[in-house]
């Protein structure tokens, strides 16, 4: 089987003894040699052009040799190869390949293994076409009848279906098939098997191609179901695991191949849904969220509901091994290891109308048998609704009910259950949702912890409820029983808990906004306590949910009484984080909402808060080019954090920033990061560079040109899409700067009106905020410079006011309008085409405050009104519809 040419290399005994000396050191755990120096001398090998033959051989030949050395070399093997497979001598690639070929049938598991993860590289390298006698040792192996052959070459395959599925599914020269149709039957065959391993590397390999779906499957699609219920009942967990998944996949990509069989295959997944084996059950229940989501008629799971929402509601509960359970016995005062710390991402400021999907913490926890059930029980209960109710309130009932601590997990998954069905049954939850939160309230002080924290979930999921509710008095002493509650628990002494009643904490607040004003003083109190008491990873949630606090009440915040609770902790943490720690983000955060909320409350404070910011930026931009002399590592988000902080004081200062501003070298640092190569440093740039337009664009005046030409640079990129929010905040400080320098942004007009005019005309692909802020900011250069962008009105004047129309009323849209106006005056006949999207954008007003512009509208309508003789202007209104009519006649036409 060994290509001729193989005996033509040989290698030199001192080499090999060398690099296997080397290799020995690498893996012995009690070896006294220095790793790196090791790791060191086998690169300095990697440069001899035959280094790599001497490992092909003593992975396929070093027979006196242990199987962890040779296994070590094929994997410097593998690694070397992905790198420089390309750039080799086609003799030393063709030794290589001819050493690996006869390893497929190796006695030994282990160098089968590896030898199949290096010719998938090769193949990934070279393809197909570089190595013709590949697929016909494969046939040979798996025609071989001998295990070990068999098992070596499906080995192999089934590393390349996983990594490059497509390879085998395409023409190559001089086979008169492609090779995936000569492969497939044969996986067919081993899918009955006797050898467990190949029916699971068989079925595993086939499962690759759902996706893809070549022809050759899609002909044998039948045969593939056929196999796959004959393996449904597969002894080898492993099997039914990949048996469910290839039922999941197909469901999700091609439902239409499972229909006829729908009622067999529910059958079956009701069944493994149970499975003794925890994967094998995961791996079903992965199957209901993916039928509702692939949008199927619901009747034909209706009729299985009664069966299956008990098997998920016994699937709720926890797990023995579950790793929540371990950390629920954790005291308080432990503190957290680094790898408790989640990652933490911090969103780059917006200005606009779209708000960020609030994104689930849970990325960072195990996914589990327990928290799928829960995920499908949501799904089903957001497609059927109320119908689930009968089967589901009694099971929740008769776990609820159930006494003594062995019980404690089947009470705390009817918990679990009903916040899972919280948005899908409110219907029908509503009339009894008051004792719901009744019955939920005492269990926020139940012995066992992790009923504790479940409780104060659920409890947030009916926070909406709960809060409007609260009108009348019985509602009020609910709300205020389940405020009381969720603040004992931030103070509880479990950390599980502590970060359970924080997040629902926030959600509450989030609803309750400016109800939580008269219960201020002993929020801040217990938050405050928590903040004095939790470890770091909980102390972030706390900073989150002071955060959501002031975002919620605003103003109320702006009293002595309060700032005094508030503000001395987190000034202490000011001062006790360092400039390079990551613990300063949340802070940061933190800040951002208190300066926003107390608005000119927090000029006692803003002083050091805005020179810090000024040092961390510096600091940072220096690291970017020389962190030895900078002292600190790079790292981008201690920027961005920083100018979200000084947008944050810009907001809540306003012109009471200035002195600071005056005295800094803000300005110039801002343009610095307005030119970062990072779209997120960006994008909190041009945020801080329209709030400071605002309130002292004096400061931005001596580098206002080199402003305006990066900010227009941003919307004239062929990659929009992909730096859609640095585009969208660009957009909005040009505006910002227009209407406060006025003629002076007369040199950048025309090219943002260039780079605006396409957004607007192709408004359906893009974000709606970036199509509202460029709409805005045309009609602010308009505005401010009518005689520029009039003559080019007709270009872009039915697309513009189909996104005026959009806009709701506010400031910046009268902006827009007295642009409109403006231009109406400079170039009557301009908009003449387009007056029938005019007349809409006019009546999309629900009223215009300013009395100065409802005149300039009203003129320019009768303007047209006479321009428009015989008939014609009659002819315009009969093509409006009559609200629009309605709501023209404001106007006197």
């Amino acid at each position: 089987m060994a290509a001729a040419g193989s005996a033509s290399w040989q290698p030199q005994e001192e080499g090999l003894k060398e690099i296997c000396g080397l290799l020995e050191q690498q893996i012995s755990p009690s070896s006294s040699a220095d790793k790196s120096q090791i790791w060191q001398q086998l690169q300095h090998y990697s440069q001899f052009p035959d280094f790599n033959n001497y490992l092909a051989f003593i992975l396929a030949r070093a027979e006196g040799k242990s199987v962890e050395i040779r296994q070590a070399a094929g994997l410097l093997l593998k690694n070397n190869l992905r790198t420089a497979y390309k750039m080799m001598s086609p003799a030393h690639q063709q030794y290589i390949k001819s050493e690996l070929l006869p390893c497929l049938g190796a006695a030994d598991k282990h160098i089968r293994s590896t030898v199949g993860t290096i010719i998938s590289v090769v193949v990934q390298q070279g393809g197909i076409l570089g190595w013709p006698e590949l697929l016909q040792a494969f046939i040979n192996c798996l025609d071989s009848n001998d295990l070990n052959h068999m098992e070596g070459a499906m080995d192999a395959l089934s590393k390349i279906c996983e990594d490059i599925p497509q390879v085998l599914d395409s023409d190559v020269p001089g086979l008169a098939e492609r090779p995936i149709n000569i492969f497939l039957p044969r996986l067919f065959q081993f899918f009955q098997s006797p050898h467990a391993s190949l029916r699971k590397l068989s079925l595993g390999s086939v499962n690759q191609y759902i996706m893809l779906m070549p022809s050759a499957l899609y002909a044998s699609v039948d045969k593939y179901l056929h196999g796959l219920f004959g393996l449904a009942n597969d002894p080898a967990a492993e099997v039914r695991k990949l048996v469910c998944a290839a039922f999941v996949q197909l469901i999700e990509v091609r439902p239409s191949v499972l229909e006829p069989h729908m009622k067999n295959v529910i059958e079956y997944m009701l069944q493994v849904n149970k499975d003794t084996d925890d994967e094998v059950a995961l791996e079903a229940c992965e199957f209901w969220s993916a039928y509702c989501d692939a949008q199927l008629p619901p009747e034909i799971l209706r009729e299985y509901l009664p069966r299956l929402i008990p098997i998920l509601l016994s699937n709720m509960a926890y797990a023995d091994d579950d790793e929540s359970l371990a950390e629920a016995e954790e005291d308080e005062s432990l503190p957290d290891r680094d790898q408790d710390l989640k990652p933490r991402f911090h969103t780059s400021r917006f200005h606009g109308s779209e708000d960020a999907e609030d994104d689930d913490d849970d990325s960072f926890n195990v996914w589990n048998l327990r928290k799928c059930s829960a995920a499908a029980l949501d799904v089903l209960s957001n497609v059927f609704g109320d119908e689930i109710l009968p089967t589901l309130m009694p099971i929740i009932q008769a776990k609820l009910a159930a006494t003594g601590d062995e019980a404690w997990k089947d009470r705390e998954a009817a918990v679990l259950a009903l916040g899972a069905v919280g948005e899908g049954c409110i219907n029908g939850l509503y009339p009894h949702l008051s004792e719901i939160v009744a019955f939920l309230i005492p269990l926020l002080d139940d012995k066992f912890p992790l009923i504790r924290s479940i409780s104060c979930w659920t409890l947030s999921r009916f926070s909406k409820y709960i809060v409007q509710d609260s009108g009348h008095q019985k509602g009020y002493e609910q709300f205020d029983a389940a405020l009381m509650g969720l603040l004992r628990r931030i103070l509880d002494t479990n950390k599980r808990v502590q970060e359970a009643a924080c997040s629902a904490f926030a959600t509450l607040e989030e609803e309750a906004a400016e109800e939580l004003a008269p219960r201020l003083e002993v929020i801040l109190q217990h938050l405050m306590c928590a903040f004095g008491k939790y470890q770091r990873r909980n102390l972030r949630i706390v900073y989150d949910a002071i955060g959501t606090l002031a975002d919620a009440v605003g103003g109320e915040l702006n009293q002595p009484v309060y700032l005094e609770i508030l503000m001395p902790p987190l000034i202490a943490k000011w001062h006790q984080v360092p400039n390079s720690d990551k613990d300063l983000f949340p802070l940061l955060e933190c800040f951002t909402s208190i300066a926003q909320a107390l608005g000119t409350g927090f000029t006692q404070f803003a002083q050091p808060v805005f020179q810090r910011c000024i040092n961390i930026i510096q600091t940072q931009q220096l690291a970017k080019v020389d962190p030895v002399s900078a002292g600190v590592q790079y790292d981008k988000e201690f920027i961005v954090c920083s100018l979200d902080l000084l947008s944050g004081l810009t907001e809540g200062l306003g012109s009471g920033i200035e002195s600071l501003v005056s005295q800094s070298n803000l300005r110039d640092l801002l343009l610095q990061c307005c030119m970062d190569d990072a779209s997120d440093v960006r994008q909190s740039a041009f945020a801080l560079l329209g709030d400071l337009a605002r309130v002292c664009p004096v400061h931005l005046h001596p580098r206002l040109s080199e402003f305006l030409d990066i900010a227009a640079k941003q919307l004239n990129t062929p990659k929009l899409k992909e730096t859609i929010s640095v585009a969208n905040n660009a957009c909005w400080a040009i505006g910002e700067l227009a209407i406060k320098v006025r003629k002076e942004i007369s040199p950048i007009v025309m090219t943002v009106i260039s780079c605006l005019v396409p957004i607007l005309q192709h408004a359906e692909g893009l974000n709606k905020s970036l199509v509202e802020n460029s709409a805005i900011t045309l009609g602010r250069l308009a505005w401010v410079c009518p005689d520029l962008v009039s003559p080019h009105m007709e270009h872009f004047m039915q697309s513009w006011c189909i996104a005026l129309s959009m806009i709701r009323d506010d400031i910046e849209k009268e902006d827009a309008f007295r642009g409109l106006c403006a231009m109406v005056r400079a170039n009557p006949s301009g908009a003449l085409s387009s007056l029938v999207f005019m007349c809409k954008a006019i009546a999309s007003w629900h009223e215009i405050r300013s009395e100065e512009l409802h005149n300039e509208v009203c003129q320019v309508l009768h303007g047209y009104k006479q321009m428009l003789r015989n008939g014609a202007w009659d002819q315009c209104m009969s093509a409006l519809e009559p609200p629009v009519k309605d709501k023209l006649s404001k106007y006197q036409v």
